[in-house]
């Protein structure tokens, strides 16, 4: 999925701060967090990527590293990454709060004809 807001969000963070000047050492903190999982790594060319699952729904995003300087889990605690995490919450639970008015979980779907067990050959022309 493209986020056109976290790209420019990263062109411009890239323009404050050269993290391409650095090598990360790669991290991954996890957690549970409001009945779901939330699992943020950071990647050795500074970028930041977060993933948000919960009831099977998974949502990402990417960000920039902002303080080469501090720890990663110290910038964690100090919620330097908070706005994406509670835009990927956010976003998840839209999905899982909608419905579609084709897929009902109550419907069940007819079952399909299985495939031949035998391939199948194709007629070059």
């Amino acid at each position: 999925m493209f986020d056109i807001k976290s790209f420019f969000k990263r062109e411009v963070e890239k323009k404050l701060i050269d993290v391409e000047d650095y090598i990360f050492m790669p991290e991954r903190v996890e957690m549970a967090l409001e009945g779901g999982e939330l699992n943020c790594v950071l990647n050795s060319d500074g970028r930041v990527d977060i993933f948000y699952s919960k009831q099977g729904v998974t949502e990402v995003s990417s960000a920039s590293r902002k303080h080469p300087f501090t720890a990663f889990e110290t910038e964690l605690h100090h919620g330097v990454y908070d706005d994406v995490i509670a835009d990927l919450i956010k976003e998840v639970d839209k999905i899982i709060d909608g419905s579609s008015k084709y897929f009902r979980r109550s419907k069940i779907l007819p079952s399909t004809a299985s495939l031949p067990a035998s391939p199948t050959t194709v007629n070059k022309i």
